[in-house]
């Protein structure tokens, strides 16, 4: 409907003026915020609020990825740049899983972070969002087994190798989440906190743990009781307590649980 419909010098209906707004593409949205800047309709200042708190939010954050750019640029130089990271190195069942995640140069998905500090639902929106744009991801995990027999560090370590040879690209450098991974004969670059630091680093915790998430969900249908989709793994009240009335499971970390089989609390 055009001004005129409307009436002469009659002000635009707000109902239509939030609909400009829901119409508008992220370059118009600034148009129509100085349109309507000296409405005094508390309807009309109530939605360009909402807009332009919307826009300074997204550059926040396109200045936040910037940010988290900051070893990817760093090291630039390098064709093939590989993040790694893991999850599960603390559950008392389920895999230990990691993932190498290489990224394009030019990637421009916003809200990638350390997945402990993302929802469920973000996680899962990111999730798709990166493996539909990653130049190469691979995945290693480490069953319960495996890690009672060599311990959860040794075990991490595979994973991550395991994850790096998965990958259908071979990386030029590889930026860890922390640790320098023995047996690997590519530039490594551990980096603390580096899931909160590099995208590439923070992509691969995201993957990582949304897989592994996956798994245990379904592993929670072949062995009800112990609230694995739920708790994933870790050692929740519920948790502990169904392991005392049940017993152990396949999945289950036997080293993890000496304290509790005898009898012990935690």
């Amino acid at each position: 409907m055009s001004d005129k419909e409307l009436g002469e010098g009659s002000p635009k209906k707000i109902a239509h003026i939030k609909m400009e707004f829901m119409k508008a593409t992220k370059e118009q949205i600034p148009e129509l915020l100085s349109k309507y800047e000296s409405d005094e309709r508390s309807g009309v200042i109530t939605v360009c609020n909402q807009y332009r708190n919307r826009e300074l939010s997204h550059q926040k954050e396109l200045i936040r990825m910037e940010t988290m750019k900051q070893y990817e640029n760093k090291y630039s130089q390098y064709e093939y740049i590989c993040g790694i990271d893991e999850v599960g190195r603390g559950p008392f069942a389920g895999p230990v899983m990691a993932c190498a995640m290489i990224l394009p140069r030019d990637c421009n998905i916003l809200y990638i972070n350390d997945s402990k500090q993302l929802s469920e639902k973000k996680r899962e929106e990111l999730y798709d969002e990166i493996i539909s744009q990653a130049v190469a991801f691979g995945i290693g995990s480490m069953p319960p087994n495996q890690i009672d027999e060599m311990n959860i560090l040794q075990a991490t370590y595979e994973a991550m190798r395991k994850a790096i040879s998965n990958l259908t690209v071979k990386p030029d450098i590889l930026l860890n989440d922390a640790v320098t991974i023995p047996g690997v004969n590519i530039r490594q670059i551990p980096i603390i906190k580096g899931d909160a630091k590099s995208i590439s680093i923070a992509a691969a915790s995201i993957v990582a743990k949304v897989t592994r998430d996956r798994l245990m969900l379904a592993y929670d249908k072949v062995f009800p009781g112990y609230d694995f989709a739920s708790n994933k793994g870790y050692g929740s009240a519920k948790h502990i307590e169904a392991i005392g009335k049940l017993g152990l499971t396949p999945i289950h970390r036997r080293s993890f649980l000496k304290n509790i089989m005898e009898g012990d609390q935690v």
